[in-house]
């Protein structure tokens, strides 16, 4: 198989830039935050130092990404996608929800330090500041040159996918939805003139046949898939079987070539099914969660980067590697081998039950299909 004939993805989970992380770059929003324990975004950077150590302040844009970087110019994914966590907004009509995320929109540039094409904004956090800082966040996102799926101005730009590009002139679109298991309010549903996410009523049949028709509606010969969903608790290792089926169905009938899930705040199962990818739950990538207390079994401060390559002519999976990475200091540092082989065993004990190997080669977590489908 030559280079040619391979889209080579790079997959990152909930990326919290807000809080914590917006107030150690250059021009961060002001740290007064509503939350029941915390009533300044500072109250986590000291929670952070205290168990790791001084964070420099300001940082370079470059800095929280860390060594990820030097692994993403190594591997040259053609296409940079993540879940962004937060909103992007200097609006102050926060809304009541016990937790509320932004970052400023003089901080974007660390998100093209890493270079992404692309965010999806179907989560439980990117109505923190309401219709007002969505909007902000949409326009500023644009104005930054990437892409959005999953939230919009109205349902249909809501609904719409993000076309992206890639070598050769091919197309990825990128479809983006929310479910409520995550955490997203019925009202932050998109309406024909509201804005809001792309929510999902339910994951039932019709349901799946709307989406179905979404995807067939708006792709070409040759066009490559993937459907982002943000479902699932924050915590915990168990997927549903309403969740299994919805996700196999979108690949076996909707023509899904990858389905890329998030909400937990740690790596869930990885199954393969008809030679597609299903990642149930990609985990965080970066949050502020450093010296939080309380989930020290789920290893929150472990996550991965998620490297899948396609066939582009097909959307075949061809590889799948996932780097481990350690957060210290609000910064990916690569994980110790005792870290990368404990997210290993993690992930091959959740995923194994799927058919799916995880095996730990030198540095990275290799992902291939184990047994044939049932």
């Amino acid at each position: 198989m030559t280079g040619e004939a391979e889209l080579r993805l790079l997959l990152l989970g909930d990326v919290m830039t807000g809080r914590g992380i917006d107030q150690i770059l250059p021009d961060p929003v002001e740290p007064a935050i509503h939350e029941p324990v915390m009533d300044s975004a500072l109250g986590y950077v000291a929670l952070a130092e205290a168990v790791s150590g001084p964070i420099p302040r300001p940082v370079p844009w470059s800095y929280v990404w860390g060594e990820l970087a030097a692994e993403l110019a190594r591997r040259r994914p053609h296409l940079r996608i993540a879940n962004l966590e937060t909103a992007v907004t200097r609006s102050e009509r926060w809304v009541a929800k016990g937790i509320n995320y932004r970052m400023s929109p003089g901080n974007l540039p660390v998100l093209r330090a890493i270079g992404l094409d692309a965010v999806v904004l179907a989560n439980n956090h990117v109505l923190d500041w309401g219709p007002e800082g969505l909007l902000e966040t949409l326009e500023r996102l644009r104005a930054a040159g990437i892409a959005t799926a999953g939230a919009g101005r109205d349902r249909e730009e809501a609904e719409s996918p993000a076309v992206l590009t890639f070598p050769g002139g091919g197309r990825l679109l990128l479809f983006a939805v929310a479910h409520g298991s995550s955490g997203v309010p019925e009202d932050w549903a998109a309406g024909p003139n509201r804005p809001g996410v792309a929510l999902l009523p339910d994951l039932g049949a019709a349901v799946l046949a709307e989406l179905s028709a979404r995807i067939a509606a708006a792709r070409r010969p040759g066009d490559r898939v993937i459907l982002s969903i943000h479902w699932g608790s924050n915590w915990g290792y168990a997927v549903g079987e309403v969740q299994r089926r919805f996700a196999r169905r979108l690949i076996e009938e909707a023509g899904v070539d990858l389905l890329f899930g998030h909400s937990s705040h740690h790596p869930r199962p990885i199954e393969i099914r008809s030679g597609r990818a299903i990642l149930y739950g990609a985990g965080d990538v970066l949050n502020d969660y450093e010296g939080i207390g309380g989930y020290e079994a789920f290893h929150p401060e472990l996550v991965l980067a998620h490297l899948p390559t396609l066939d582009r002519h097909d959307g075949r999976l061809l590889a799948y590697e996932a780097l481990p990475f350690r957060i210290r200091r609000f910064r990916l540092e690569r994980a110790g081998p005792e870290d990368a082989a404990r997210l290993a065993r993690i992930l091959e004990r959740e995923s194994r039950p799927f058919g799916t190997a995880v095996r730990l080669e030198a540095d990275r977590l290799v992902i291939a299909a184990a047994s044939p489908q049932q």
